[in-house]
């Protein structure tokens, strides 16, 4: 069993808020290699400073944006089916996931998951990773006690690094597979 640090400190400038150690906490994290095309995601879930899950894949041509996203996804959807309705913090080093799921998925989601302005043929563009944005909404939409915030990558809270070496793992399985 790994532990998290006894307090997590507030990562998220916009919630105000800082986090203590208890709850349910979820890491989530992707990784990309440009050269291969090679991603990974994970996620690590802590209950109480205990790990109590987590799991982690990889996806041949991919995108770092997508393998974040991913990641988030995959961490929305083991909350809503092992520990639906409680109340859950899914921490992310990801900017794009981050603010994505928090401001800009419902204004996507009321254009038609297209972006607001135009191209330049006067068409709006769908947006980068609708498949992905689609599912992480129908995920977090099922509970609306789960928080996403972010928390810097590469700084020693030991739930992101977990995180970080099984998106690896993932990243890898796929150029051993």
């Amino acid at each position: 069993m790994t532990s998290i640090p006894d307090e997590i400190p507030s990562f998220a400038p916009t919630s105000g808020v800082t986090e203590a150690q208890h709850g349910l906490h979820l890491f989530a994290d992707g990784c990309y290699e440009p050269g291969s095309g090679h991603g990974g995601w994970s996620f690590v879930a802590y209950r109480d400073a205990v790990e109590i899950a987590s799991d982690f894949g990889g996806v041949d041509d991919s995108s770092n944006n997508a393998m974040e996203l991913t990641a988030v996804l995959r961490a929305a959807m083991w909350i809503n089916s092992q520990t639906a309705g409680e109340p859950a913090i899914i921490w992310s080093d990801s900017v794009y996931a981050v603010k994505g799921c928090n401001s800009r998925r419902h204004i996507w989601k009321n254009n038609g998951w297209k972006k607001s302005s135009p191209n330049g043929h006067g068409r709006r563009r769908t947006i980068d990773n609708a498949d992905l944005w689609k599912a992480v909404d129908r995920q977090l939409s099922q509970n609306a006690l789960v928080t996403i915030a972010w928390c810097k990558g590469h700084s020693g809270i030991a739930g992101n690094e977990r995180a970080d070496a099984l998106a690896d793992r993932g990243r890898l399985s796929i150029a051993d597979g």
